[in-house]
């Protein structure tokens, strides 16, 4: 298996229309439709990256460091930092993608360098008991960067820019009065052999391996490998092979223009039937319907 980290750049990935962009900010829940909801270890470089999230929790590797943080809580990502995570179905909030010189150009303005020693280093923030009005700032902060992104009226980039340092100013403030939430204790063996099981999982998702044959490729057995699922991401095993498969379902049910039954066969599914019960049955709703949903939603 290959040891390189993926690099993610948000705009050529997620959307061409705004692969030049400095400031980048969208709805967590439909980044979730696109990406999933469980990240393999990746990196995004000359980006910082901030998930924030006002529902959920999440389990988060942020270089060596490991958390269990629940929501209202923010968790940033400095350049080229390896990080990787698993979000809750129930998790909302923004994803916060900001070009480097943006912050580096406000890190040189503030005299102290405090928010430069705040910013430039993985963090992981649970607001829950902090300073409430402070919080609320950035969550409105927030709000305001996503509702000015998705428009194209005049000024759009000074708002975007002017914003995007209020916010992050906000962080830098919140970081230093409520501190990190705290570090899990982890086996770095189980979290390899978690990377490891992602890596499979993406290369033969569309194979529809059986758990058996994925332990034995990682030479464990499936209970041994449900029991590391479980310690590192709070996940069973057998549920992160179909939501691997859910997610490539909803993400070009989304954004492609393919048919139910040609989503299915591209699924490796010899039965659109199946393919449709399977769908009901982890989406609460048949793949047509499902789309007509998702795409009511998008703006």
């Amino acid at each position: 298996m290959s040891s390189a980290i993926l690099n993610i750049d948000v705009g050529r990935t997620y959307d061409l229309r705004h692969e030049d962009v400095e400031v980048h900010c969208e709805i967590l829940g439909r980044m979730a439709d696109f990406f999933g909801r469980n990240m393999v270890a990746h990196r995004h470089a000359r980006v910082f990256q901030v998930h924030l999230l006002a529902r959920g929790e999440v389990h988060l590797r942020l270089d060596d460091s490991y958390y269990h943080a629940k929501a209202p809580l923010f968790f940033l990502t400095p350049p080229s930092m390896t990080h990787a995570f698993v979000i809750s179905d129930d998790a909302e909030g923004y994803v916060l993608s900001v070009r480097q010189n943006v912050l580096w150009d406000l890190f040189s303005e503030e005299p102290t360098g405090l928010l430069g020693q705040r910013l430039n280093q993985p963090l992981c923030i649970e607001l829950q008991g902090g300073d409430a009005d402070e919080a609320k700032r950035l969550f409105d902060y927030c709000g305001l960067i996503r509702t000015e992104f998705a428009a194209s009226n005049p000024g759009r980039d000074l708002n975007l820019l002017a914003l995007t340092r209020l916010g992050f100013v906000s962080m830098a403030r919140l970081a230093s009065s409520s501190g990190p939430s705290p570090n899990r204790a982890l086996r770095q063996v189980d979290v390899k052999m978690f990377q490891d099981f992602n890596q499979l999982i993406e290369a033969h998702f569309r194979e529809h391996w059986q758990l058996a044959r994925y332990a034995a490729e990682l030479k464990l057995t499936e209970t041994r490998l449900n029991d590391i699922c479980r310690r590192v991401a709070d996940i069973p095993s057998k549920r992160l092979v179909h939501d691997r498969v859910l997610q490539e379902a909803k993400r070009l049910l989304l954004f492609s223009s393919a048919s139910v039954t040609e989503i299915a066969y591209g699924l490796g599914f010899v039965d659109v039937s199946y393919f449709s019960r399977f769908f009901r049955r982890h989406a609460r709703a048949a793949p047509g319907e499902w789309r007509e949903q998702a795409q009511a939603r998008t703006p």
